[in-house]
């Protein structure tokens, strides 16, 4: 038998020799998320899909940005065009005049289109805050959870969101997201990828959406009430005829 003191000794030399796990930072799971995502190709790209009954067009150019929705109503097409410049409508390719109140509303809903349609692009734009809370596991997968919040300035009229992502801890893409939000009454959404596409390499999701009736839940809750069964399907956000072409 060996002596306990040389077993001790050598438990300790393994132990000391494993490498540690090292711990990353939200901004570097946000890093890999992007990279694995492939999405900072659209940076410099001309992006197309059909969601529900409008045609939506980007084209982002070194930080020049124009985003579009077009509704075709025959006889008439509008087209609603939000810019680095401001917002504008065209109804058969003539610009009409439409009240402040009107192209702000209008503005939100293109730009958050937009936005959930290339996630994780845009979480490393100056105004994103992020930070990172305790990982979990959510059906049976192993998921960091980072918080993003906008600083005031430059986060836009929806500062105020909050979002938290479960980043898979193996891929490190974005399986689930949540989100407060204060238009329309305001409240939290839930979503779970259900499907992906690939396009020119990068990655698209269509979610299924849930909302939850507890409205005092924490948003960093909501996780375990959608593994529970206990969150509400409210739509289905899918993306159509998606088209990438490159500037």
């Amino acid at each position: 038998m060996k002596p306990l003191h040389y077993l001790f000794i050598v438990t300790i030399l393994l132990t000391s020799c494993k490498p540690e796990e090292k711990s990353l930072t939200a901004q570097q799971i946000i890093d890999k998320s992007i990279e694995v995502s492939q999405v900072n190709k659209l940076s410099n790209a001309e992006l197309q899909f059909n969601f529900r009954e409008h045609r939506y067009l980007a084209k982002r150019e070194n930080g020049i940005f124009v985003l579009q929705r077009i509704t075709t109503n025959k006889p008439e097409t509008i087209t609603d065009v939000l810019n680095n410049k401001g917002f504008q409508r065209f109804i058969n390719d003539k610009a009409i005049q439409v009240e402040d109140s009107m192209a702000i509303k209008y503005s939100e809903s293109i730009n958050s289109v937009h936005y959930f349609s290339v996630l994780p692009l845009g979480l490393n734009d100056k105004a994103v805050q992020k930070k990172l809370l305790e990982d979990t596991n959510l059906k049976g997968e192993e998921y960091y959870k980072v918080q993003i919040t906008f600083a005031q300035e430059g986060g836009g009229v929806d500062y105020d969101d909050v979002f938290i992502y479960w980043v898979g801890k193996e891929d490190f893409k974005i399986d689930y997201l949540a989100y407060t939000f204060h238009v329309n009454g305001g409240g939290m959404r839930f979503r779970e990828v259900r499907k992906e596409h690939l396009v020119n390499g990068i990655r698209f999701v269509d979610y299924n959406n849930y909302k939850s009736q507890n409205l005092s839940l924490e948003l960093n809750l909501l996780d375990k009430e959608f593994e529970n069964n206990q969150l509400m399907k409210a739509s289905e956000i899918n993306l159509e005829n998606i088209e990438v072409s490159f500037n």
